[in-house]
C-alpha cells in the first residue's frame, strides 16, 4: 500500500514539475545562489521520496509481483531526477522534456496497474 501511495505522489510531482517547466522562464543567471537554494529546498522532498520509491519498487519487482524490470525502475528514478533540474533551469527542448515526462508516467502507470 505504501508503494502505491509513493507512486501516486510521484505522479503528482511529475505533473507539478511540468507546470513549472511550462510556466517559468529560465533563470537569468545559472549561478544564482538564491535560485539554487530555492530549487534545492523545493526538490529535496522529491529526491527523498524517489529514493524510498526505488527501494520499495525494486523489492516488489524482485518478488515478481509487478511486470516491471529493475532496469526500468532505475531509469525512471534517473529520468525523474533529470526532470527535477530541467523543470527549474529549463535547459532542455520541450520535445526531450515531454519524452522524459511520458516515459516516467508510463512506468508509474504500469506499476500502479500491477499493484
Amino acid at each position: 500500500m505504501e508503494l502505491k501511495n509513493q507512486t501516486e505522489k510521484l505522479k503528482q510531482h511529475l505533473n507539478y514539475l511540468k507546470e513549472i517547466y511550462e510556466r517559468n522562464e529560465p533563470p537569468k543567471d545559472r549561478k544564482d545562489k538564491q535560485f539554487f537554494q530555492m530549487v534545492k529546498e523545493e526538490t529535496l522532498p522529491v529526491y527523498e521520496l524517489l529514493e524510498q520509491w526505488e527501494t520499495n519498487t525494486l523489492k516488489v519487482v524482485k518478488e515478481r509481483k509487478v511486470n516491471v524490470h529493475p532496469h526500468q525502475v532505475t531509469s525512471t528514478r534517473e529520468n525523474m531526477e533529470l526532470l527535477l533540474m530541467h523543470s527549474y533551469y529549463i535547459d532542455v527542448r520541450r520535445k526531450r522534456y515531454m519524452e522524459l515526462n511520458n516515459s516516467i508516467h508510463y512506468i508509474l502507470d504500469q506499476l500502479l496497474r500491477g499493484l
